[in-house]
């Protein structure tokens, strides 16, 4: 038979994960989305075309907006038509809003297996002779 404590304490850690589920069914619901992602980031940069008498030399740079990602270690741009930009930003957004709901799944999980492990510990009793 379990005391008052460690039934309270129990009462805590079952809360606890309760909790812990709302939150992971929110961020699975993130995640099992349909919407299409693009990794990397949407960015403008500015650059010097290499051309001696273009106006980039007396500081007027050439501007585009690129895509950057990093790939099997090496880093890539992609050049976006500006028809592209803002539908592409959207999924790059979204590829980062479904990374960070991933880590923080895992921080989850291992908060819930920390709970678990506690209520087995209050829960078990030694075995009898």
């Amino acid at each position: 038979m379990q005391d008052k404590r460690t039934r309270e304490k129990l009462s805590c850690f079952r809360r606890d994960i309760l909790q812990l589920r709302g939150r992971l069914e929110q961020l699975l619901a993130m995640a099992l989305a349909r919407t299409p992602l693009v990794k990397g980031n949407v960015y403008e940069i500015a650059r010097r075309c290499g051309t001696p008498r273009c106006r980039c030399t007396r500081g007027q740079l050439h501007r585009s907006m690129v895509l950057s990602w990093s790939e099997d270690g090496r880093h890539h741009l992609r050049s976006l038509p500006p028809a592209q930009v803002a539908a592409i930003r959207q999924k790059s957004e979204e590829y980062l809003r479904f990374r960070r709901a991933r880590a923080e799944v895992s921080v989850i999980l291992k908060q819930l297996l920390a709970v678990l492990d506690q209520i087995q510990e209050l829960r078990c009793e030694a075995p009898r002779r």
